[in-house]
């Protein structure tokens, strides 16, 4: 498992597959190979995928008692993408990830291929809400032992034990304060951009998700049914043909994106 110097971290990914590049992003308290678990056999068919672990999280050490702020995911990625030579590429953000994804497709719109983001509204709530009432490691020890030993697994190795008990409360006081995106922004984004997300998913009420896709030049909207936060690994067989769907009909436009054949 490789890791990449960029931004005073040792970024710490996957990579698998051949093919144009994708950068595909995790959610909070997880990592990519398993947040995209579903998809990675489909998406690395057709693309080189790369999966790196956030600030904080897996293979990327980072003590969130140093803070967390969602700008430095940011800067995260773009110091992980040219550390790569990767000049534009394809990106998917879910959750966290996909509010990494946003910021940078507005900061750095040429850099795009195309943009997928799952479970991600701009606004403040419910996402707060719902964060501080599951992100809270007192709570997670005391009554739900299997997602602490879940949270032990992914970030012990990496980050030291109980790492996360620290990390959790770090993401949740960010989300906090961290400014939110506005119409401005959203419409700097160029790339053709699916917007995706769960008819339940407690963070995202679908009118928000709706919102979203509508503020973004060309974007595109899809809601599985049934279907809460974890819609990828909840639904993946619905998620997986809107997702190769949409890289379909976006082949050409990606293409000219790029630059040309690769």
């Amino acid at each position: 498992m490789p890791t990449v110097r960029a931004n005073d971290l040792d970024i710490g990914y996957d990579v698998l597959g051949a093919g144009p590049p994708i950068v595909m992003l995790h959610g909070a308290t997880s990592v990519g190979r398993e947040d995209f678990a579903a998809q990675i056999p489909l998406v690395s068919r057709t693309f080189r995928v790369h999966l790196p672990d956030a600030r904080g999280h897996g293979r990327t050490r980072w003590d969130a008692a140093h803070g967390f702020q969602e700008g430095w995911l940011v800067d995260d990625l773009l110091a992980f993408v040219d550390a790569l030579g990767l000049r534009t590429f394809h990106l998917v953000g879910y959750s966290m990830g996909a509010m990494t994804a946003l910021r940078f497709a507005s900061l750095h719109p040429e850099r795009l291929r195309t943009l997928v983001v799952v479970g991600i509204t701009t606004q403040r709530e419910p996402r707060l809400s719902v964060a501080r009432g599951l992100m809270d490691p007192h709570k997670i020890l005391a009554t739900d032992p299997d997602w602490a030993a879940a949270l032990s697994r992914r970030h012990d190795p990496g980050q030291g034990p109980g790492a996360w008990q620290r990390l959790l409360p770090a993401i949740v006081a960010d989300l906090a304060v961290s400014p939110t995106m506005g119409p401005g922004e959203l419409h700097r984004i160029s790339a053709p951009t699916l917007v995706a997300c769960g008819d339940h998913d407690p963070f995202v009420p679908v009118d928000h998700a709706w919102g979203l896709s509508r503020l973004i030049p060309g974007g595109r909207l899809f809601v599985a049914p049934d279907a809460g936060h974890e819609l990828m690994a909840r639904k993946p067989g619905l998620f997986n043909e809107a997702l190769a769907g949409f890289y379909r009909s976006t082949e050409e436009d990606a293409r000219r994106r790029a630059g040309g054949p690769e």
